[in-house]
């Protein structure tokens, strides 16, 4: 199989109800184009007895219920699927939905913007500039609930993980690598390097919903200063921070 997205995926087992739809090695733009055309076309088909579809960067799982449906049939099933959708030209289907985030860049709030920018050879103004005109997705979901990974940002963004862990960041920080952003939905340590930080919380478990991206979701950021951010995060009982989301289709 190439790992330059043809969509026809090498079909693995995973776990005792899964299997998984490997579409590449590495998440160039025509692998990350074809795993979201087909995670979209695996959700339209509403194949039987399927319980979830996940997308990360390269494959696409489908989980199952084994009292309701078998291993070989679901592989059958995704297989067609795949076989139905025609070859994407590295281009990503289109969004449902637009999301605007503000986000508050360097000092406290991006404490290695500098760090980021010199890696991308860009000034700091520009790195922001870069990351604001950037029309972003969200990729996958993952590490943990409901934490966004976003992308790809062009080449020169092809930053490294650091060394060496920074031992918390906070919640609703941006922080960016290997041509992704993450947007953190509660404190953590990280490899990234933080750029920014948003008063945005993806995920809540008291919420309804408990998390509010989805992949595919298009995300633009929008920049704010420290005394908007601390003045969204004072008043942020829905847990938006100022973010709105606009329907497409």
């Amino acid at each position: 199989m190439s790992e330059t997205a043809s969509l026809t995926p090498e079909i693995l087992p995973f776990g005792p109800d899964g299997v998984v739809l490997r579409l590449g090695l590495s998440p160039d733009e025509r692998v990350v184009a074809a795993v979201q055309v087909l995670r979209a076309a695996l959700e339209n088909a509403a194949l039987p007895g399927v319980e979830e579809i996940a997308a990360s960067l390269t494959s696409v799982l489908v989980r199952f219920d084994r009292a309701r449906i078998g291993r070989t049939i679901v592989e059958r099933a995704a297989a067609e699927v795949a076989q139905g959708v025609s070859e994407t030209a590295g281009g990503l289907p289109d969004p449902k939905r637009r999301w605007t985030i503000p986000v508050a860049f360097g000092g406290e709030a991006g404490p290695q913007l500098a760090e980021v920018a010199q890696a991308a050879r860009l000034s700091e103004a520009k790195a922001v500039e870069a990351l604001i005109a950037a029309p972003l997705r969200v990729l996958a979901i993952g590490f943990a609930p409901g934490l966004p990974y976003l992308g790809l940002l062009p080449p020169e963004w092809d930053i490294p993980r650091m060394t060496d862990l920074t031992p918390t960041v906070p919640r609703g920080a941006l922080v960016a690598a290997v041509r992704q952003l993450v947007l953190f939905t509660h404190p953590s340590p990280t490899g990234w390097r933080q750029v920014g930080r948003a008063a945005f919380h993806g995920f809540d478990p008291a919420r309804d919903p408990a998390i509010y991206l989805a992949p595919g979701d298009e995300i633009r950021l929008e920049r704010i200063g420290p005394s908007e951010l601390d003045a969204l995060e004072a008043d942020n009982a829905d847990g938006l921070g100022g973010a709105t989301c606009q329907v497409l289709r």
